[in-house]
């Protein structure tokens, strides 16, 4: 039985913490993380109901998208909602672990379990985040240069985009005299040694530089190892938030309307004019979306697609692009099954499921 560690080693593996907006609060909101985990359940919210569910199926962890402490929570009080719930999960022994907007920030996330129901294809993130890679530059003896590239690329570096081991190295000589006190890997005190060396360079995840580092040192030769480590400005196109893509045909508003209220059974889709005759080129966001409208247009996107429009932010697309509010649950239900996909395929024999529960506060009179 794995440990509840485990399990959320899987999805931050997957959707690293770091990745989180800054205003955000992922992660583990109670529990305790080494005991052994009897099975998962995986909600979008944490209701009453969901834990009452947990405990009925004897699981004692809760995966939600949704953080249930989100705002600064200073008390512990029976007769607060958020309260009553983290009190019921601690009586009963359930920990409670939430993927928010680290997974809305990685190209197979929240936004693209969307884009695969709709059939969008080529797609990217729109909005791509800032700062989440670093260049690592090494000096190895060239002898050692093949051992030294396996265990950084083991630890995680070298991968962009859809390639691993990615990695530049030149030739060249170096120079160091070992004083007292030192145990060189090759020459002799107080004396100038040249080596033949090799200049490795690896891009790497921010979130991995201790495990990288670390991999580095304990492969390479030299007592004190030469490196420098540099910021980068690339923005990668799978870390993000939002996404764009492409139907494979131009159709009307109307027919993608219906798609989209038969495949997540929405009651109502808000929208501004319909003044394009068709559209292809759709822009997403699971949730709240509206900070990501000026990307949307710059992507030149014939729609955007997300929630929790206000009234002057439909203003916001001009006639330039259609804005259309799907509600926020609607948006947001697959995240349960994305989350219980990927802890499927790191561990198939574990008991993970989605509940049953329905969690969406949201109901329309029709």
């Amino acid at each position: 039985m794995p440990l509840i560690r485990d399990i959320i080693n899987v999805l931050e593996t997957a959707a690293p913490l770091h990745l989180q907006e800054s205003y955000d609060n992922a992660g583990l909101a109670c529990g305790n993380q080494d005991l052994e985990c009897s099975g998962a359940l995986v909600a979008l919210d944490l209701t009453m109901a969901v834990i009452n569910e947990a405990i009925s199926l004897k699981k004692n962890l809760i995966i939600t998208h949704h953080p249930p402490i989100f705002k600064g929570l200073k008390q512990l009080v029976s007769g607060d909602a958020v309260s009553d719930l983290i009190i019921a999960c601690i009586k009963n022994d359930i920990s409670v672990y939430a993927s928010h907007t680290n997974l809305d920030n990685v190209l197979y996330g929240v936004n693209g379990e969307i884009a695969a129901r709709l059939n969008l294809q080529k797609t990217r993130v729109l909005q791509p985040m800032p700062g989440t890679h670093r260049q690592l530059v090494v000096f190895v003896p060239e002898k050692n240069e093949e051992a030294v590239k396996t265990s950084i690329f083991t630890a995680g570096a070298g991968i962009v985009g859809n390639y691993d081991e990615c990695s530049f190295s030149a030739a060249g000589n170096g120079t160091f005299r070992p004083l007292k006190g030192s145990n060189p890997f090759t020459g002799e005190l107080n004396i100038r040694s040249n080596e033949q060396e090799v200049r490795l360079e690896f891009i790497y995840p921010v979130h991995l530089e201790n495990r990288i580092l670390q991999a580095m040192h304990a492969a390479h030769p030299y007592e004190t190892v030469a490196y420098s480590l540099y910021p980068m400005e690339n923005r990668f196109a799978e870390l993000g938030a939002g996404i764009i893509g492409e139907l494979d045909e131009p159709v009307t508003v109307q027919h993608f309307f219906e798609q989209v209220k038969a495949r997540f059974q929405t009651g109502v889709i808000r929208h501004t004019e319909l003044f394009k005759t068709t559209i292809k080129k759709i822009a997403i966001c699971g949730g709240a979306g509206k900070s990501l409208i000026i990307s949307a247009l710059k992507n030149n996107a014939d729609l955007f697609l997300t929630a929790d429009l206000g009234y002057h932010d439909f203003f916001m697309g001009g006639r330039q692009m259609i804005l259309a509010d799907m509600g926020h649950f609607e948006s947001e239900q697959f995240t349960s099954d994305l989350i219980v996909r990927l802890i499927n395929e790191k561990i198939p024999t574990f008991a993970v499921q989605k509940a049953a529960s329905k969690t969406n506060p949201v109901n329309y009179f029709l």
